[in-house]
């Protein structure tokens, strides 16, 4: 962990980028998981429009089996950091640690069996619900089936990860995501092509890289590096911690779930409106709006314990300066992101696939998708401020408000009048709508600090 001499005294320049540029890159490694995969499957020969579409549908899926993992890993890891803490005047906190690894062990095994039986089981008619088409829906069984057999290896991954970070071992953190990627990076091409398995090789290399990232976490947990080691005498349930990690573990996933939901709304209203070919432009619009969000996450993740720490120390005018310059930072580089997405739509269509019809419809709705994104820097800073003041309601209501009240409606509501393209349209409209009721807010924080 930054030490707190730093955090408090170090030059602002000097340590924001020291706080950053970990958390950047390892958001952005974890993030080439689902484009890779996307990449080389649209460019499967004779399939690749319909093979993507299919595997895009199941992304809910994916991003709600990572959702349970963070309910677990970020409800359970800042509590033994607490613990670990205060073990340094209370002997018992180190024990209270290593039984909170523990519980959130067992919680991450049985999300896990009973993830991967619900998606087996009911794989058909869960796709069909996310949008799954004639067409597609085989490409997505394929990739799903096998990636729910995996559920394990990403409940530990994502799940346990967190404990890592917790005991200050960043870097060895971020190796776990980037050994996962690199390997997904180069089993990719060799199941997908050489070996000819087309959509179900993507999975099986996405679940060994996960594989590969969550023996690297479970190992390292297990060794004497880790101030809270996983044994198997720690695996007991006790309903208390498990209460305490679920009551921290809700916002994230609640978070990360109503992500999945969208998902779903879109999908399936694509379908409804416009058929298979709309469903594969949203899948590379929404992996566009990855590679512009996840680096702003990264930057403004990393930012957040300077303001915290500053702020319980009361330096206030320290705390100012921060916020103003995450908060300019972070509209610049999606403003420039944006722009650039927008003049270069074109080739980043053909990145994600080779279909000619896809391509020409993703440079027909990409400005209007990406109408607003220039102004969500302004937004992530603002939840990320609000949350390093401890005002973490303040910064859920934020992203609540962009997700459940403004697009889902939306999406849902504007297709019935303008047809298809109306659910493109619903993103900007949300995104503008909380950004800049983001910044009032913010503005308002910003002058009542004291």
């Amino acid at each position: 962990m930054a030490d707190k001499l730093v955090l408090g005294s170090s030059p602002l320049g000097r340590l924001m980028v020291r706080l950053a540029l970990p958390s950047i890159f390892a958001q952005v490694v974890n993030i080439l998981y689902t484009l890779v995969d996307r990449v080389y499957i649209g460019h499967i020969k004779d399939a690749s429009s319909h093979a993507l579409t299919g595997v895009g549908i199941c992304f809910p899926v994916i991003t709600l089996i990572s959702a349970f993992s963070l309910f677990a890993g970020a409800g359970g890891a800042p509590l033994a950091a607490i613990e670990l803490g205060k073990s340094e005047f209370d002997s018992d906190s180190r024990q209270e640690a290593h039984r909170i690894l523990g519980n959130a062990c067992l919680m991450l095994l049985l999300f896990s069996v009973i993830l991967t039986a619900f998606f087996e089981a009911f794989a058909d008619p869960v796709l069909r619900a996310f949008g799954a088409s004639d067409f597609t829906a085989g490409y997505a069984r394929e990739y799903l089936k096998l990636y729910v057999a995996g559920t394990v290896f990403v409940q530990a991954a994502v799940g346990l990860n967190p404990f890592i970070v917790a005991q200050g071992h960043s870097r060895t953190a971020m190796l776990s995501t980037v050994i996962g990627a690199v390997l997904n990076i180069l089993l990719d091409p060799l199941f997908i092509f050489v070996l000819g398995l087309g959509v179900k090789g993507a999975a099986i290399a996405t679940v060994i890289s996960q594989g590969a990232s969550a023996l690297w976490v479970v190992l390292f947990l297990s060794s004497s590096r880790s101030s809270i080691r996983l044994r198997l005498c720690i695996l007991k349930p006790r309903m208390q911690t498990i209460l305490r990690i679920s009551s921290l573990g809700i916002s994230p996933f609640i978070m990360a779930s109503t992500e999945s939901a969208i998902f779903v709304v879109f999908n399936s209203g694509l379908q409804k409106y416009g058929g298979d070919i709309y469903v594969g432009a949203m899948t590379v619009m929404q992996s566009l709006s990855q590679l512009l969000y996840v680096p702003v996450q990264g930057f403004t993740d990393g930012i957040q314990p300077a303001i915290s720490y500053n702020y319980g120390a009361r330096k206030i005018s320290r705390v100012k300066s921060i916020i103003k310059r995450m908060t300019v930072i972070s509209f610049l580089v999606t403003f420039c992101f944006s722009a650039l997405i927008l003049v270069f739509r074109r080739n980043f269509a053909e990145v994600f696939t080779s279909s000619p019809q896809l391509i020409a419809l993703i440079e027909q709705l990409l400005p209007v998708y990406f109408g607003g994104t220039w102004l969500f820097g302004i937004q992530m800073a603002a939840q990320r401020t609000f949350v390093g003041l401890g005002k973490a309601r303040i910064s859920i209501f934020i992203a609540l408000l962009r997700k459940v009240v403004l697009l889902i409606p939306l999406a849902l509501i504007l297709p019935r009048c303008i047809g298809v393209n109306g659910i493109f349209w619903a993103e900007p409209i949300a995104s503008v709508s909380s950004a800049l009721t983001s910044f009032v807010m913010l503005i308002a924080c910003y002058r009542t600090v004291r």
